[in-house]
Protein backbone atom coordinates (compact mmCIF):
# COMPACT_ATOMS: atom_id res chain seq x y z
CA UNK A 1 0.00 0.00 0.00
CA UNK A 2 1.03 3.59 -0.55
CA UNK A 3 2.62 5.46 2.32
CA UNK A 4 0.10 7.92 3.80
CA UNK A 5 0.96 11.58 3.98
CA UNK A 6 -0.21 11.82 7.60
CA UNK A 7 -0.21 9.42 10.55
CA UNK A 8 -2.04 10.26 13.77
CA UNK A 9 -0.71 8.29 16.76
CA UNK A 10 -3.13 7.88 19.68
CA UNK A 11 -2.05 6.05 22.88
CA UNK A 12 -5.11 4.52 24.55
CA UNK A 13 -5.57 2.96 27.99
CA UNK A 14 -9.04 2.12 29.37
CA UNK A 15 -10.82 4.76 27.28
CA UNK A 16 -14.01 2.95 26.27
CA UNK A 17 -16.18 5.97 27.15
CA UNK A 18 -14.32 8.66 25.23
CA UNK A 19 -13.27 6.76 22.09
CA UNK A 20 -16.54 7.26 20.15
CA UNK A 21 -16.52 10.98 21.00
CA UNK A 22 -12.90 11.22 19.90
CA UNK A 23 -13.65 9.57 16.55
CA UNK A 24 -16.61 11.91 15.96
CA UNK A 25 -14.29 14.92 16.28
CA UNK A 26 -11.15 13.54 14.63
CA UNK A 27 -12.53 11.88 11.50
CA UNK A 28 -14.19 14.97 9.95
CA UNK A 29 -10.96 16.91 10.49
CA UNK A 30 -8.79 14.31 8.76
CA UNK A 31 -11.28 13.65 5.94
CA UNK A 32 -11.33 17.38 5.26
CA UNK A 33 -7.56 17.71 4.89
CA UNK A 34 -7.50 16.25 1.40
CA UNK A 35 -4.50 14.02 2.16
CA UNK A 36 -4.05 10.29 2.66
CA UNK A 37 -3.85 9.35 6.32
CA UNK A 38 -3.90 6.61 8.93
CA UNK A 39 -5.01 6.79 12.55
CA UNK A 40 -2.78 4.50 14.58
CA UNK A 41 -4.29 3.75 17.98
CA UNK A 42 -2.02 1.97 20.46
CA UNK A 43 -4.01 -0.05 23.00
CA UNK A 44 -1.71 0.02 26.02
CA UNK A 45 -2.97 -3.15 27.70
CA UNK A 46 -6.50 -1.90 28.39
CA UNK A 47 -8.62 -4.00 30.75
CA UNK A 48 -12.03 -2.52 29.93
CA UNK A 49 -13.98 -2.67 26.65
CA UNK A 50 -11.49 -0.48 24.78
CA UNK A 51 -10.41 -3.32 22.46
CA UNK A 52 -14.01 -4.12 21.52
CA UNK A 53 -14.84 -0.46 20.89
CA UNK A 54 -11.78 -0.09 18.66
CA UNK A 55 -12.78 -3.16 16.67
CA UNK A 56 -16.25 -1.74 16.02
CA UNK A 57 -14.74 1.62 15.04
CA UNK A 58 -12.28 -0.06 12.67
CA UNK A 59 -15.09 -1.70 10.71
CA UNK A 60 -16.59 1.72 10.02
CA UNK A 61 -13.35 3.64 9.56
CA UNK A 62 -10.96 2.01 7.03
CA UNK A 63 -8.06 4.33 7.92
CA UNK A 64 -8.17 3.28 11.58
CA UNK A 65 -5.34 0.96 12.60
CA UNK A 66 -5.03 -0.75 15.99
CA UNK A 67 -1.77 -1.84 17.60
CA UNK A 68 -2.24 -3.80 20.80
CA UNK A 69 0.45 -4.14 23.46
CA UNK A 70 0.87 -7.21 25.65
CA UNK A 71 0.53 -5.24 28.89
CA UNK A 72 0.32 -1.72 30.17
CA UNK A 73 3.71 -0.22 29.39
CA UNK A 74 3.05 3.44 30.17
CA UNK A 75 2.04 6.43 28.08
CA UNK A 76 5.51 7.29 26.75
CA UNK A 77 6.25 3.68 25.75
CA UNK A 78 2.87 3.38 24.03
CA UNK A 79 3.70 6.58 22.20
CA UNK A 80 7.05 5.05 21.22
CA UNK A 81 5.31 2.00 19.78
CA UNK A 82 3.10 4.25 17.70
CA UNK A 83 5.92 6.46 16.44
CA UNK A 84 8.05 3.47 15.48
CA UNK A 85 5.20 1.93 13.44
CA UNK A 86 3.70 5.08 11.92
CA UNK A 87 4.45 5.45 8.21
CA UNK A 88 3.24 8.94 7.42
CA UNK A 89 5.42 11.69 5.98
CA UNK A 90 4.12 13.68 8.95
CA UNK A 91 3.18 12.14 12.29
CA UNK A 92 0.91 13.81 14.84
CA UNK A 93 0.66 12.48 18.39
CA UNK A 94 -2.47 13.30 20.38
CA UNK A 95 -4.21 11.96 23.48
CA UNK A 96 -7.69 10.54 23.21
CA UNK A 97 -9.30 12.59 26.01
CA UNK A 98 -10.07 15.58 23.70
CA UNK A 99 -8.32 18.06 25.97
CA UNK A 100 -6.12 18.77 22.94
CA UNK A 101 -8.45 19.73 20.03
CA UNK A 102 -8.13 17.56 16.89
CA UNK A 103 -9.10 20.64 14.85
CA UNK A 104 -5.61 22.06 15.50
CA UNK A 105 -4.06 19.28 13.38
CA UNK A 106 -4.99 21.10 10.18
CA UNK A 107 -3.16 24.23 11.34
CA UNK A 108 -0.14 22.15 12.43
CA UNK A 109 0.11 20.55 9.00
CA UNK A 110 -0.22 23.92 7.25
CA UNK A 111 2.50 25.50 9.43
CA UNK A 112 4.86 22.56 8.84
CA UNK A 113 4.39 22.51 5.07
CA UNK A 114 4.55 26.26 4.46
CA UNK A 115 7.53 26.77 6.78
CA UNK A 116 9.44 23.60 5.89
CA UNK A 117 9.46 22.67 9.59
CA UNK A 118 10.23 19.31 11.16
CA UNK A 119 8.39 19.95 14.44
CA UNK A 120 5.22 21.87 15.29
CA UNK A 121 4.37 22.04 18.99
CA UNK A 122 0.86 22.34 20.35
CA UNK A 123 1.10 25.10 22.98
CA UNK A 124 -1.58 25.38 25.66
CA UNK A 125 -2.31 29.11 25.78
CA UNK A 126 -5.30 28.69 28.10
CA UNK A 127 -5.44 26.06 30.87
CA UNK A 128 -8.41 27.47 32.77
CA UNK A 129 -10.25 24.14 32.46
CA UNK A 130 -7.53 22.43 34.52
CA UNK A 131 -7.75 22.35 38.30
CA UNK A 132 -5.68 24.91 40.25
CA UNK A 133 -3.40 22.12 41.47
CA UNK A 134 -2.93 20.82 37.91
CA UNK A 135 -2.00 24.29 36.66
CA UNK A 136 0.38 24.84 39.58
CA UNK A 137 2.09 21.46 39.24
CA UNK A 138 2.40 21.83 35.45
CA UNK A 139 3.90 25.29 35.84
CA UNK A 140 6.37 23.99 38.42
CA UNK A 141 7.36 21.10 36.13
CA UNK A 142 8.08 23.31 33.13
CA UNK A 143 9.98 25.88 35.18
CA UNK A 144 12.10 23.11 36.66
CA UNK A 145 12.94 21.31 33.40
CA UNK A 146 13.60 24.55 31.53
CA UNK A 147 15.97 25.65 34.27
CA UNK A 148 17.82 22.33 34.32
CA UNK A 149 17.58 21.16 30.70
CA UNK A 150 17.47 24.52 28.93
CA UNK A 151 15.15 27.13 27.48
CA UNK A 152 14.78 25.14 24.27
CA UNK A 153 11.99 23.20 26.01
CA UNK A 154 8.74 25.04 25.12
CA UNK A 155 6.61 26.00 28.11
CA UNK A 156 3.13 24.40 28.22
CA UNK A 157 3.88 21.96 25.38
CA UNK A 158 2.77 18.41 26.12
CA UNK A 159 2.67 15.42 23.77
CA UNK A 160 0.39 17.05 21.20
CA UNK A 161 2.79 17.79 18.36
CA UNK A 162 3.53 17.20 14.69
CA UNK A 163 6.78 15.56 13.55
CA UNK A 164 8.23 15.17 10.10
CA UNK A 165 9.57 11.83 8.91
CA UNK A 166 13.07 13.21 9.55
CA UNK A 167 12.20 13.91 13.19
CA UNK A 168 10.54 10.51 13.68
CA UNK A 169 13.54 8.65 12.30
CA UNK A 170 15.90 10.73 14.44
CA UNK A 171 13.91 9.83 17.56
CA UNK A 172 13.83 6.15 16.60
CA UNK A 173 17.63 6.15 16.43
CA UNK A 174 18.07 7.32 20.01
CA UNK A 175 18.94 4.63 22.61
CA UNK A 176 16.37 5.86 25.15
CA UNK A 177 14.81 3.24 27.42
CA UNK A 178 12.49 5.67 29.21
CA UNK A 179 11.85 8.35 26.61
CA UNK A 180 10.34 11.67 27.64
CA UNK A 181 9.39 13.17 24.29
CA UNK A 182 8.58 16.64 25.54
CA UNK A 183 12.32 16.90 26.26
CA UNK A 184 13.73 14.64 23.53
CA UNK A 185 12.04 16.44 20.66
CA UNK A 186 13.43 19.91 21.57
CA UNK A 187 16.84 18.32 22.16
CA UNK A 188 17.00 17.34 18.48
CA UNK A 189 17.24 21.02 17.59
CA UNK A 190 15.24 20.64 14.36
CA UNK A 191 13.40 23.60 12.77
CA UNK A 192 10.19 24.05 14.75
CA UNK A 193 7.06 26.15 15.04
CA UNK A 194 4.07 26.47 17.35
CA UNK A 195 0.30 26.36 17.21
CA UNK A 196 -1.56 27.67 20.26
CA UNK A 197 -4.91 26.44 21.52
CA UNK A 198 -7.16 26.53 24.58
CA UNK A 199 -7.04 23.33 26.58
CA UNK A 200 -10.47 21.76 26.95
CA UNK A 201 -12.04 19.63 29.65
CA UNK A 202 -11.73 15.86 29.40
CA UNK A 203 -14.66 14.69 27.28
CA UNK A 204 -15.34 11.50 29.28
CA UNK A 205 -13.71 9.04 31.65
CA UNK A 206 -11.03 10.04 34.12
CA UNK A 207 -7.40 11.13 33.96
CA UNK A 208 -4.77 8.44 33.48
CA UNK A 209 -2.10 10.75 34.92
CA UNK A 210 -2.60 10.88 38.70
CA UNK A 211 -0.12 12.57 41.04
CA UNK A 212 2.14 9.50 41.24
CA UNK A 213 2.61 9.33 37.46
CA UNK A 214 3.20 13.08 37.29
CA UNK A 215 5.99 12.74 39.86
CA UNK A 216 7.43 9.78 37.94
CA UNK A 217 7.42 11.85 34.74
CA UNK A 218 9.27 14.67 36.49
CA UNK A 219 11.89 12.27 37.88
CA UNK A 220 12.35 10.60 34.47
CA UNK A 221 12.66 14.01 32.84
CA UNK A 222 15.46 15.10 35.14
CA UNK A 223 17.40 11.85 35.40
CA UNK A 224 17.22 11.26 31.62
CA UNK A 225 18.73 14.59 30.66
CA UNK A 226 21.03 15.87 33.37
CA UNK A 227 23.28 14.94 36.27
CA UNK A 228 22.12 18.05 38.14
CA UNK A 229 20.31 16.04 40.85
CA UNK A 230 23.61 14.35 41.73
CA UNK A 231 25.25 17.74 42.04
CA UNK A 232 22.38 18.85 44.23
CA UNK A 233 23.09 15.88 46.47
CA UNK A 234 26.72 17.01 46.74
CA UNK A 235 25.70 20.52 47.71
CA UNK A 236 23.19 19.17 50.21
CA UNK A 237 25.96 17.11 51.77
CA UNK A 238 28.17 20.22 52.09
CA UNK A 239 25.26 22.17 53.54
CA UNK A 240 24.52 19.41 56.01
CA UNK A 241 28.16 19.31 57.10
CA UNK A 242 28.18 23.07 57.68
CA UNK A 243 24.93 22.95 59.63
CA UNK A 244 26.21 20.05 61.69
CA UNK A 245 29.23 22.15 62.69
CA UNK A 246 26.93 25.05 63.57
CA UNK A 247 24.71 22.79 65.63
CA UNK A 248 27.75 21.46 67.48
CA UNK A 249 28.71 25.02 68.47
CA UNK A 250 25.24 26.04 69.61
CA UNK A 251 24.67 22.83 71.52
CA UNK A 252 21.15 21.76 70.53
CA UNK A 253 19.69 18.29 70.92
CA UNK A 254 21.93 15.60 69.45
CA UNK A 255 18.79 13.83 68.26
CA UNK A 256 17.87 16.79 66.01
CA UNK A 257 21.33 16.80 64.45
CA UNK A 258 21.26 13.02 63.88
CA UNK A 259 17.80 13.11 62.30
CA UNK A 260 18.75 16.04 60.06
CA UNK A 261 21.95 14.44 58.80
CA UNK A 262 20.26 11.08 58.39
CA UNK A 263 17.55 12.63 56.24
CA UNK A 264 20.17 14.30 54.05
CA UNK A 265 22.00 11.01 53.59
CA UNK A 266 18.82 9.17 52.61
CA UNK A 267 17.92 11.89 50.15
CA UNK A 268 21.34 11.71 48.52
CA UNK A 269 21.20 7.92 48.37
CA UNK A 270 17.77 8.14 46.77
CA UNK A 271 19.04 10.47 44.06
CA UNK A 272 22.00 8.19 43.40
CA UNK A 273 19.68 5.19 43.36
CA UNK A 274 17.60 6.70 40.56
CA UNK A 275 20.63 6.83 38.30
CA UNK A 276 21.82 3.36 39.29
CA UNK A 277 18.33 1.99 38.61
CA UNK A 278 18.37 3.49 35.12
CA UNK A 279 21.75 1.88 34.42
CA UNK A 280 20.49 -1.47 35.73
CA UNK A 281 17.35 -1.31 33.59
CA UNK A 282 19.35 -0.44 30.49
CA UNK A 283 21.78 -3.32 31.15
CA UNK A 284 18.89 -5.81 31.34
CA UNK A 285 18.03 -5.01 27.75
CA UNK A 286 14.33 -5.87 28.09
CA UNK A 287 12.00 -4.30 25.52
CA UNK A 288 10.03 -1.31 26.75
CA UNK A 289 6.88 -2.76 25.17
CA UNK A 290 5.72 -5.94 23.43
CA UNK A 291 3.35 -5.73 20.46
CA UNK A 292 0.74 -8.49 20.38
CA UNK A 293 -1.01 -7.53 17.16
CA UNK A 294 -1.19 -4.86 14.49
CA UNK A 295 -4.23 -4.71 12.23
CA UNK A 296 -1.99 -3.50 9.41
CA UNK A 297 -0.79 -7.10 9.12
CA UNK A 298 -4.38 -8.36 8.89
CA UNK A 299 -5.32 -6.68 5.64
CA UNK A 300 -5.61 -3.09 6.81
CA UNK A 301 -5.12 -0.39 4.20
CA UNK A 302 -1.62 0.64 5.27
CA UNK A 303 1.00 -2.07 5.59
CA UNK A 304 3.81 -1.98 8.14
CA UNK A 305 7.31 -2.50 6.72
CA UNK A 306 9.91 -4.64 8.43
CA UNK A 307 12.21 -2.53 10.63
Amino acid sequence: MDVPQLSVVVPVFNEEDVLPLFAERLRPVLDGLGVSYEVLTVDDGSTDATAAVLEVMRRRWPQLRVVRLQRNSGHQNALTAGLHRARGEYVVSIDVDLQDPPEAIAEMLRVAETGGLDVVYGIRSDRSTDSPFKRWSAGLYYRLVRRVVGRRVPADAGDFRLLSRTAVEALAGLPEHRPVYRLLVPWLGLPSGEVTYARERRAAGHSKYPLGKMIRLAVDSLTSFTAAPLRIATWLGCTGLALAGLLALTGPSILVAVVFLGALQLLCLGLLGEYVARIFTAMQGRPAYVVVSDTATEGARVAVPTR
